[in-house]
């Protein structure tokens, strides 16, 4: 028979484990079970000691009539699994020992009585001799304690199997050593005997009670060591820093409540299964907390670099920081979950090896959301746009909110919220308007046919005299040119860059230009085109003949003095006029005082 833990089998063990962690959560809640006496085996079918008989045929039939006979707290009955010829010339009693003994098997020892030989000769192969079965073996300060079974014959010549005397002899000895010390002189006897899933009554009071304590220290302690720290750091960074500190407050204290508890456990002494289910549980509660930390600090972190970055004026900051604390998170939860499936028992390179059988399934069937992923890396590392630009993607304009994972959102005009997936952004064409360093105005002016030559020259000198003077446009390039003679126009394009990066301050100046081109078309004294077909039944004003001939003179002046700007203006005129337009123009409310 080897000492061997039943629970050495990954999947049980897991599924204990599991058990393990909603036990610890229920202990908050307390037991109804507390008043349930476990009554003895024989008692439930109403039979008394003496008619429910004895199975010691094998070594298995006995380990399991004695410890059922224990853990029903039958301890007469368990004691003639016992073979007590040892202890009974000192006048000690059966009963004593046998309960001692069920308390040292409980400390030391989880007996797997599936191992245990259920043949009548017991084990042949372990090397033991013939009528001799060995169970386990208990440390003790004198050294390892073997637990046996030997072969017992009776008068009627039967043969039975008893445990081994000579540790019977020994247990009162054990029991000094890791029975419950004076607490089990001092308890009364219904806390010691009744017992509720292995735990004698007087272990779950006490757990109950040290759960409550080790979450009041856990608060204690944590509040006193934050207040010192947070001390300390209002003379490095003042609020900031006492914020993040206050923000690790609630997994630090899961994480020292936990510790508190399992080191009062060890006091309590519990019997194996449930000091190993105890620590399994402590052990996964620990990583929870860790985990929670670790999200915490990402958080910390994260808003520490998107500080750093937002003072740099790095527009990468509303775009890497938040994919980067999205990745950093699952990461971290990705190291949890495998940390506590491993400490809860269960196989985890072969979970791992069975993901990875299934990856190619698992790969074909998100390829989709892969596509996505792949985008928004993309995206962060070429940045065609970042979060709070305008742009358009594809047939939608608006200002990038959010680049995720799987998706970016758009605020459109409108103000609906529209999601594309990444992996459309990475294949569509993007335009992005907050990267422009200025904006175009470009028009198309029409005027009517009755137009002379040197009207239209007149036209053409006054709107680039116009356009090089505005405050607000740049010279190169700067065109007013006659483009098209159309069917029921003269063309001439208007084709300059604003100043500006702004939409709303781009109107407000093109505005301006418009009406300067309208005051400028009238004092020439031409007209407007319209695309329209008039047919005139009287006589109108027509042209207006004074402006015509103001114009004409102008331009006649302009030409003998060989200084008419076509087809360019001189560098040294446009030097002389520039910027000596007034903008906002005279009247306005922003206008220059």
């Amino acid at each position: 028979m080897k000492n061997e833990d039943p629970t050495g089998r990954t999947g049980a063990r897991g599924v204990r484990r599991i058990g393990a962690l909603v036990c610890a959560a229920g202990l908050l809640a307390g037991s109804a079970a507390f008043g349930d006496a476990t009554a003895p085996a024989h008692a439930e079918s109403g039979a008394s000691p003496e008619a429910t008989p004895l199975r010691r045929e094998t070594p298995r039939s006995t380990m399991e009539g004695y410890l059922s006979a224990s853990r029903a707290g039958d301890f007469e009955r368990a004691a003639a699994y016992l073979d007590t010829s040892r202890i009974a010339a000192r006048g000690a009693r059966p009963a004593d020992a046998a309960r001692q003994l069920k308390v040292v098997l409980d400390r030391k020892l989880w007996v797997d009585l599936d191992a245990l030989s259920d043949d009548a000769t017991g084990r042949l192969d372990d090397g033991l001799p013939q009528d001799i079965e060995r169970v386990g073996s208990v440390a003790s300060a004198q050294g390892n304690v073997e637990v046996r079974l030997v072969r017992r014959a009776l008068p009627d010549g039967s043969r039975i199997w008893l445990v081994d005397p000579m540790l019977v002899a020994r247990v009162e000895a054990l029991y000094a050593e890791h029975g419950y010390g004076w607490l089990g002189e001092i308890l009364p006897e219904p806390l010691l005997a009744v017992r509720v899933l292995e735990l004698a009554l007087w272990q779950w009071l006490g757990l109950m009670l040290l759960l409550v304590l080790a979450s009041t220290l856990g608060y204690v302690v944590t509040w006193l060591v934050l207040r010192i720290v947070m001390r300390a750091l209002r003379q490095l960074r003042g609020a900031a820093s006492r914020l993040q500190a206050q923000i690790v407050a609630g997994p630090a204290r899961l994480i020292v409540s936990v510790l508190i508890f399992y080191a009062g456990c060890l006091t309590l002494a519990l019997p194996l299964p449930a000091q190993q289910n105890l620590a399994a549980a402590c052990r996964a509660l620990v990583l929870v907390g860790a985990g929670w930390l670790a999200l915490r600090v990402v958080d910390v972190l994260a808003g520490y670099a998107q500080d750093r970055l937002a003072e740099r004026t790095e527009t990468v900051a509303d775009t890497v920081v938040p994919m980067g604390r999205r990745i950093s998170k699952a990461f971290v939860l990705a190291i949890a979950g495998v940390a506590i499936v491993d400490n809860l028992g269960f196989n985890v390179a072969g979970l791992l090896a069975g993901l990875g059988v299934g990856g190619l399934a698992v790969a074909l069937a998100a390829q989709k959301t892969l596509e996505n992923l792949f985008g928004g890396f993309t995206l962060i590392a070429d940045r065609p746009v970042t979060v709070g630009q305008f742009c358009r993607v594809g047939d939608h304009v608006g200002t990038v909110e959010d680049i995720g994972l799987r998706s970016t959102r758009i605020r459109t005009l409108d103000r609906t919220l529209v999601t594309v997936p990444n992996a459309e952004i990475s294949t569509t064409r993007i335009e992005n308007f907050a990267v422009r360093d200025k904006m175009r105005l470009y028009a198309v002016l029409q005027v009517g046919y009755d137009t002379s030559p040197d009207q239209m020259r007149y036209l053409l000198v006054e709107l680039r005299k116009m356009l090089y003077a505005h405050p607000k446009t740049l010279p190169d390039p700067c065109r007013v040119r006659f483009v098209n003679l159309g069917a029921y126009s003269l063309d001439l394009e208007i084709f300059v860059f604003i100043d500006t990066r702004d939409w709303n301050d781009f109107m407000a100046v093109r505005e301006d230009i418009y009406l300067r081109v309208m005051d400028i078309v009238s004092a020439s004294g031409a007209s407007f085109a319209y695309p329209s077909q008039t047919l005139y039944l009287g006589r109108d004003e027509g042209r207006n003949a004074t402006r015509t001939q103001e114009a004409e003179a102008e331009v006649r002046r302009l030409r003998d003095a060989g200084a008419l700007p076509l087809p360019e203006f001189p560098a040294e005129q446009i030097e002389q006029i520039d910027d000596s337009l007034e903008y906002p123009p005279p009247g306005s409310a922003l206008a220059r005082g």
